[in-house]
């Protein structure tokens, strides 16, 4: 008769996901305030993003198990969406300063 050794499952407790979806419920809760009082302008937009990578942080924390993963693995999935979102800032960047000289071009006759 052989034996087999098994490797231990993990199981987390039930407990961590009821708060994390207290934590969810709250910040969508948050998240829906801001329209519920009628927040207006930058700080509605930085409320609203605020709240959306709070969740989604939560959910890939632990719901996708990335906080019990090997550093190696978080960076080959969080960096190059964060690279993406840097050349996407230098593209909003350059397209503002673009269409700023077109404007001041345009009003001058050039």
């Amino acid at each position: 008769m052989t034996q087999t050794a098994e490797a231990p499952v993990q199981h987390h407790p039930i407990r961590l996901y009821l708060v994390v979806w207290g934590w969810l419920f709250v910040l969508s809760a948050g998240s829906y305030m801001v329209d519920y009082l009628e927040f207006q302008g930058l700080l509605r937009w930085a409320l609203i993003l605020l709240f959306m990578m709070l969740k989604a942080g939560l959910i890939v924390a632990v719901f996708m198990h990335m906080a019990w993963e090997r550093l190696a693995l978080i960076y080959a999935i969080l960096v190059p969406p964060l690279v993406v979102l840097v050349f996407v800032g230098i593209m909003v960047f350059e397209s503002n300063y673009t269409l700023l000289n077109r404007l001041v071009l345009s009003a001058f006759g050039g």
